[in-house]
């Protein structure tokens, strides 16, 4: 089968009303359907191409994967395919998972969360030499609250090196880098319209942070920015006519930092804040909304668009790519993940706040160890404050090593990022308790990364339930076995599934007896 296939003028045949003549003529989505009744006028069946002799009901015209998020997110950005392969942090979306998802005409965004800035800065430039001047590829910009000036710093690298699409995630409140990204290279076309330069796409999954990113920038951010020779007073102006971003993604439940709501209470939801808010301002094109969370198996991403998704993004299933920064250990448990085989667990970048994220739980104890320090952290003022007893469990069974080692590898890592960490913790206790904490927190997901054997038991690995979906979707296919799984052929048959069941939806309405076996796709190669 391939997706390249295109619709030409199928040869008459004769209706099929049995149920497995139905099912097949179903999955043609690429050809016009006719609803045709039977010759007792009440047996309905499928024919296509001319129907002599028949009395035609209705007619489906063709289908294509492209055409399910509606028109306008494609055109926005370049692509043919209303898909994105979401930013997973520590790099675990690579380089060259950015590079093979805008070969394939979709978008992908690096996983720039939780790295260095060198490190970031090395993908950036590689990709923007690789990708030069195709604009469907991205970078995260994720919502640093413990690192504000690297999360300035990322930004202003995205601007400075052209990088086309930003995924802000993470975010609770507007920070100046985020309104930067979104008002940096404002302008008005020849037409009067205004152009954007870098195309914002903001993860939300609440709506009270929704509706920052779907109004204009507030004054209090822009006047600054100007100040500081950041924005241009013309680039302020325009962005106060304009929302902070023109694509949200509406995260539901996801792995990684989540709340965990269900998609089809939070895509309405803010849909609706979505039109009052345009409404308001008079904005004068469309807003998109994508939704990501959840979205493991072509049902998932059927009824994202059925319920008025212009976009998707899928991220924990593409963790077993082979393009996946991963290590093979991490890939296979989560290869063997089931729907309830997550947990909740305190988040490294938000540890103080007490954010959490949601993880795999079956073959690790990362959840579980997690919290435990995050309790130890509230019920205490300092390291020394910990009771013997509760202090020698945590440096045994989980840190593996003395509080005062665990502090000078701490040291050493801050000494090289912010060395300004390092005072705040010798002023403050508590800090120098959370960073001592975090290091377990941050050093879980690189252990994932690396495979770190002697660490099996505490690897952090983002998950949501959507992996179990996955797994129980492709077992037996082509997609199955990790290293023939390329997250381009994830995509296409999660795209390619959508919309075989979506005809199969649309024919329901119609009255059409289709049986369970059309509600069904099987991934395949596809090209």
């Amino acid at each position: 089968m391939s997706v390249l296939a295109v619709a030409g003028s199928p040869a008459a045949s004769p209706p099929v009303f049995s149920p497995e003549g139905i099912t097949a003529r179903a999955r043609r989505i690429r050809e016009p359907v006719h609803v045709v009744s039977g010759p007792d006028r009440r047996e309905l069946g499928l024919a296509t191409g001319p129907v002599p002799g028949g009395q035609v009901l209705g007619t489906l015209p063709p289908l294509y994967p492209e055409w399910l998020g509606g028109r306008t997110f494609c055109e926005a950005h370049g692509v043919r395919f209303p898909y994105v392969a979401g930013e997973m942090a520590n790099g675990i979306a690579t380089t060259r998972m950015v590079s093979a998802m805008a070969g394939a005409e979709m978008i992908g965004f690096f996983g720039a969360g939780g790295l260095a800035y060198p490190e970031v800065e090395r993908a950036v430039h590689t990709l923007a030499h690789e990708l030069e001047s195709r604009p469907n590829w991205g970078v995260n910009l994720i919502h640093s609250p413990a690192e504000p000036a690297l999360e300035s710093r990322v930004a202003e690298l995205l601007l400075r090196c052209g990088v086309p699409r930003i995924s802000a995630s993470a975010f609770m409140e507007l920070t100046p880098a985020v309104v930067l990204c979104s008002a940096h290279g404002l302008r008005r076309g020849a037409d009067g319209r205004i152009v954007r330069r870098t195309g914002l796409l903001a993860k939300v999954s609440r709506p009270e942070v929704a509706e920052r990113f779907l109004s204009p920038a507030p004054p209090a951010l822009l006047g600054p920015l100007v100040a500081q020779g950041k924005l241009t007073r013309q680039e302020a102006e325009l962005a106060a006519l304009v929302p902070v971003a023109e694509d949200i993604t509406v995260e539901a439940d996801s792995g990684g930092h989540t709340d965990n709501r269900p998609l089809s209470v939070l895509l309405p939801r803010i849909a609706a804040l979505r039109d009052a808010l345009c409404r308001r301002f008079g904005y004068g094109r469309p807003v998109r909304l994508g939704a990501a969370g959840g979205l493991g198996t072509p049902e998932a991403v059927a009824a994202a668009f059925a319920l008025g998704a212009s976009y998707v993004v899928v991220g924990s299933v593409n963790q077993t790519a082979t393009e996946a920064d991963l290590s093979d250990e991490a890939k296979a448990m989560l290869c063997d993940a089931d729907i309830s085989d997550v947990a909740m667990a305190p988040a490294a970048d938000m540890f103080e706040l007490g954010v959490k994220l949601q993880v795999l739980s079956r073959g690790t104890m990362f959840a579980q160890r997690a919290g435990r320090l995050h309790a130890a952290y509230r019920a205490h003022g300092s390291l020394e404050e910990i009771p013997s007893v509760l202090r020698a469990s945590i440096e045994r069974d989980v840190l593996r090593a003395p509080f005062d080692e665990i502090w000078e590898r701490t040291r050493a890592f801050w000494e090289q990022r912010d060395p300004a960490e390092i005072t705040r913790a010798q002023a403050d206790p508590k800090h120098r308790m959370a960073l001592v904490f975090r290091w377990y927190l941050g050093s879980s997901s690189r252990w994932a990364i690396t495979g770190e054997g002697s660490r099996r038991a505490d690897y952090q690995i983002w998950c949501g339930p959507a992996m179990g979906a996955f797994n129980r979707w492709v077992a037996g296919t082509s997609l199955a076995d990790p290293a023939h799984r390329s997250v381009v052929q994830i995509a296409l048959n999660l795209l390619e599934g959508a919309a075989v069941l979506t005809r199969a939806h649309q024919l329901r309405t119609y009255g059409v007896p289709l049986p369970s076996e059309a509600f069904t796709y099987t991934p395949c190669e596809l090209a």
